[in-house]
């Protein structure tokens, strides 16, 4: 295989994780009480985010949700959007000035003049348009209203005035159509009747789709599109164009105060001097809201900030916070699985909160993949499934988790230890004695001839001097581990402890006694047979109520039946007493309290077990009055044990008990 080694330059994409420590953590949701799916597990993983083994942090999407709306109320923190009336207001007061200032120029020019009825008449001129001027409302709407039909007699005040009606008529047609901005340096008469044609054009093709007539797109767009931007290929996208577009002058009126907005609103209607033009756009704005409410992208912006902002950036301001507003509403959709992460556009992503932000979609996104190609989980419709390979590291996981924290709290109470022969071969040395095993330790049987004789050779070796290996009997055993599923198992947050310890049993007699035999059975109403690969699927029936271990030992033996020699028993995890039994015509009589009938009729089934040679050891992690006196008389019955033990170190009981029980030395 040849590799190839390149100087970093930033661009590499590196994925923080591999697979084993994605399904490390994937693997606790899995086992978790309620996130008993993959899909789920994944779904969750995508919310929440994970932490890998070295400390690192992969974020999740709640994260990348509560920095989108940081940065949001950070805009809203920083501008005051009463400055955008204030900057044209400014510009006309200056334009106003620059005609005064035209005006008194022209009458010094003609001080001098030798025809005094021209300069009469200049004086009257001057006096008139003076009066108009002085006669301007305040409001930059109104101004800019009569300033339109005032005949400057000023050249530069003439073209500042020309070059700001430009620059507001781009800004408010470029909020009902993007192509105007880019199109139009000067709009003209002509452009203004291409633009209403194309609006009448437009409301026609709506009206068609709402009654249910083909609109003719294609041909609309190769006539003006030059009005939109590019990419867009159907009607339904060129609507929520304009939706947005339309959307953010309404957010920003919607955001300004209440003479702010009616300052803004004059304006637009002083800039669309043409009543045809007005109509027909007011006539677009109702069929849009007809077709698809906008409301929801209509929304107000409460700006408390002191920086100041013109009409263009408010605009500008105002798209991006729509922006953020759609990007928040994808990602809370992919949270809720409403749609997928493939949905989310990073470049969207980058350019509104960064590089970072970015990297953390694209790596989310392939989280399924890099499970996928491990092998760890396929795709099966359009659902992620687990693979045995998957099913394996799911009870690695649990296994060492268990036996990591039985390190920890130095647990080890039920060792029993005999020496003697038989079995395998242990590391602990001891003399060697008639009838033992012939497994030399030929380090220590030499050292001892050294010990006796000294140094130097050749070393003479006695029959006491001779030290073999202990060694182990290690008893073969068909085991059924019968899981609680009632209600109270979920609800005391036990379940997800008993599945662990199912999952990480299975796991230890698949690696080390791999001759041994494992069932799982989960009863609540009735029994049922479950396998360590659905375990992590199993789903809860939260109406249907009972206890029924009856039935659990029934089916166990049913079961264990099948071996006919080696150790048999019986593990039971369960939080409460029996209280549902089934009777001989097949019906579940469920009673809380627990009757007698149902003590009875379950404490038989042990009895048959007794029979038969089935231990049955309870794991109580509860403490009843009820269990305390069922589990008493069963153990009466059934010389079992009983253990009391927390949904935290359950795993550890058992698993211990289940080594400690495989590993007996005879003398």
């Amino acid at each position: 295989m040849l590799y190839r080694y390149y100087r970093w330059d930033g661009t590499q994409q590196i994925f923080p994780f591999d697979a084993d420590e994605v399904m490390e953590a994937l693997s606790e949701d899995l086992m978790a009480d309620n996130y008993n799916d993959l899909m789920n597990a994944l779904q969750k993983m995508n919310r929440w985010g994970f932490d890998g083994q070295m400390g690192e942090r992969m974020q999740g999407l709640q994260e990348l949700l509560d920095k989108l709306r940081a940065q949001r109320q950070q805009e809203m923190n920083r501008y005051n959007l009463d400055s955008v009336m204030q900057e044209i207001k400014e510009q006309l007061d200056e334009i106003v000035k620059t005609e005064r200032r035209g005006l008194q120029r022209r009458l010094d020019e003609t001080k001098d003049s030798q025809e005094k009825a021209l300069r009469q008449m200049l004086e009257k001129q001057v006096q008139k348009k003076q009066q108009a001027l002085d006669k301007l409302p305040n409001d930059p709407g109104g101004q800019l209203k009569q300033l339109n039909d005032y005949e400057f007699m000023d050249s530069e005040a003439r073209q500042k005035f020309q070059e700001l009606m430009q620059k507001i008529q781009q800004q408010i047609l470029g909020s009902y159509f993007q192509g105007m901005k880019e199109s139009m340096e000067n709009i003209t008469p002509d452009q203004i009747q291409e633009m209403r044609e194309m609006v009448q054009e437009l409301n026609q093709m709506l009206q068609d789709k709402a009654q249910g007539k083909q609109p003719k797109f294609q041909q609309f767009m190769q006539k003006y599109g030059q009005f939109f931007p590019p990419g867009i290929t159907n009607l339904d996208e060129l609507v929520k164009h304009l939706q947005r577009q339309m959307a953010q002058m309404q957010s920003l009126l919607n955001s300004m105060s209440p003479e702010q907005r009616r300052q803004l609103e004059n304006m637009m209607n002083a800039m669309l001097r043409d009543d045809r033009l007005r109509m027909d756009l007011a006539r677009l704005s109702a069929n849009l809201e007809q077709l698809y409410p906008m409301r929801q992208l209509s929304q107000r912006y409460p700006f408390q900030g002191d920086e100041s902002l013109g009409l263009g950036e408010a605009m500008d301001l105002m798209q991006r916070l729509q922006n953020m507003d759609l990007l928040e509403k994808e990602l809370k959709d992919v949270q809720y699985g409403q749609r997928g992460l493939q949905n989310v556009d990073p470049e969207k992503v980058r350019e509104l909160m960064g590089d970072e932000a970015a990297a953390t979609i694209e790596q989310l996104r392939d989280l399924p993949k890099i499970l996928e190609d491990a092998g760890y989980i396929e795709k099966k419709g359009n659902r992620y499934e687990l693979t045995p390979r998957g099913m394996r590291k799911i009870g690695q996981k649990a296994l060492k988790d268990i036996f990591t924290h039985l390190k920890k709290d130095s647990f080890g109470k039920h060792k029993t230890s005999f020496t003697g022969s038989g079995g395998e071969r242990t590391d602990v040395a001891k003399k060697y004695e008639f009838g033992d095993a012939f497994l030399l330790d030929l380090e220590k049987t030499v050292m001892n001839g050294v010990f006796r004789e000294g140094l130097g050779t050749p070393v003479r070796i006695r029959p006491e001097d001779f030290e073999v290996y202990r060694t182990e009997l290690i008893t073969s055993s068909s085991t059924v581990l019968m899981l609680d599923m009632s209600r109270s198992m979920i609800l005391r947050n036990c379940w997800a402890a008993a599945k662990k310890v199912a999952m990480a049993l299975n796991m230890l007699i698949r690696s080390q006694y791999p001759k041994d035999n494992l069932y799982i059975i989960g009863f609540s109403d009735r029994a049922r047979q479950l396998t360590p690969e659905g375990l992590t699927q199993v789903t809860w029936n939260e109406y249907v109520y009972g206890t029924n271990m009856q039935h659990g030992f029934q089916l166990a033996r049913q079961l264990l039946a099948r071996h006919k020699s080696g150790n048999k028993q019986i593990i039971m995890i369960t939080d409460g007493e029996p209280t549902a039994h089934i009777e001989e015509d097949g019906r579940v009589e469920f009673q809380y309290p627990p009757t007698p009938r149902t003590f009875s009729e379950t404490l038989k089934e042990v009895n048959r077990c007794t029979r038969e040679q089935i231990i049955i050891n309870t794991f109580m992690l509860e403490k009843s009055r009820y269990l305390a006196t069922f589990v008493e008389q069963m153990t009466k019955i059934n010389k079992g044990r009983a253990f009391y033990a927390s949904p935290e170190n359950l795993g550890e009981y058992i698993l211990v008990d289940y080594v400690t029980s495989k590993k007996k030395h005879v003398k």
